[in-house]
């Protein structure tokens, strides 16, 4: 069994403890989508109603495990680039690696739409078409978005890859609104739909065990009783990671899409650290999420592949997307060999 060195540290008088992490449950939907089957293009109702009988008991199991932490635990801190948070994970031995005041509040930005995308999967099949509707107008000013237009049809499965890729708001705002109409009324207005589709999103959070955080928003978008912690991103960032539909757009950097009602685009991915051409390219990053918000500061959530094993990482806070880079970046290197 490998052997991990722990890394603490502490931000002024705020130190963390390591504390027990739930382990990320398997969904029932990744089993079922690694195996073969005839793709079918099904409709946002006709995907909900066959789906009201299903059930994710595995997502709402979640069990808690001791960390290993060594008693001659390797006592190091990073103080710059700083940041409110910060935390780095093994997700094979349930292991915290490092912890830097992971249980302080923070606003969660665009690492939101995981939970989003991982909402809308819970109850949609990849394929149902969705349509971009009105509820555009609900998008803030300055928002990041993946210009998907009203009248426009897509699959579900291509508006999360522009949600995740581009870190479109538009296109979470059509996740949200097509997903709780196909659960509830066809007809409810755009704010009922979003705020239906926000009370699915707490209490899928809650299921998976994130107990520190609470939604109000799809995209992530600043709002005063919206929050989230280091310690629940490592929990949401391990459960994304299980499903397929959420790791295949998240560890690819460009991306060519065929709307279903025939327009297409191409997005790029706003992590730099699976660009190519890029100076934070590394090879061993497999994904996950950027966000950046006036509250929330730069942030990244980033998976590693070494050696057969998954790291998760997650800074919080930081003054500009570089530093979240350069960040994130020391952390990966501080992964035991």
């Amino acid at each position: 069994m490998l052997s991990c060195m722990i890394f603490f540290c502490s931000c002024g008088d705020t130190t963390d403890e390591v504390t027990a992490i739930p382990t990320m449950p398997v969904p029932t939907s990744a089993a079922s989508a690694a195996e073969p089957s005839e793709t079918t293009v099904t409709s946002a109702s006709e995907t909900a109603a066959s789906s009201e009988e299903t059930t994710l008991t595995a997502a709402s199991e979640t069990y808690a495990h001791e960390l290993h932490t060594a008693p001659d635990a390797e006592m190091i801190k990073i103080s710059e680039p700083s940041c409110r948070a910060a935390a780095m994970y093994c997700t094979d031995d349930d292991t915290l690696l490092y912890a830097d005041n992971i249980h302080v509040r923070t606003a969660p930005a665009s690492l939101t739409k995981l939970l989003t995308a991982s909402v809308a999967l819970k109850y949609l099949s990849p394929d149902t078409v969705c349509t971009v509707g009105t509820e555009q107008s609900m998008i803030g000013e300055g928002s990041s978005i993946c210009y998907v237009r009203p009248g426009q049809e897509l699959l579900l499965s291509d508006l999360i890859t522009g949600m995740l890729m581009a870190s479109g708001n538009d296109a979470a705002y059509a996740v949200a609104v097509n997903t709780a109409r196909a659960l509830d009324d066809p007809n409810m207005s755009d704010e009922d739909a979003v705020s239906f589709f926000c009370g699915l999103m707490n209490g899928f959070a809650s299921e998976i065990g994130m107990t520190e955080s609470h939604f109000t928003t799809p995209d992530g978008w600043d709002s005063e009783d919206q929050y989230t912690t280091a310690a629940d991103l490592i929990i949401l960032a391990g459960y994304a990671m299980t499903v397929p539909e959420i790791s295949s757009i998240t560890n690819v950097y460009e991306k060519d899409v065929v709307y279903y009602s025939g327009e297409s685009n191409t997005w790029h991915n706003s992590n730099k650290l699976l660009d190519p051409d890029g100076v934070y390219y590394r090879p061993d990053v497999t994904g996950l999420k950027t966000g950046t918000t006036e509250n929330a500061g730069s942030c990244l959530i980033a998976s590693f592949e070494q050696d057969g094993r998954t790291y998760i990482t997650v800074v919080v806070g930081c003054s500009s997307d570089d530093d979240r880079y350069v960040l994130t970046l020391k952390l990966a290197d501080m992964i035991p060999e």
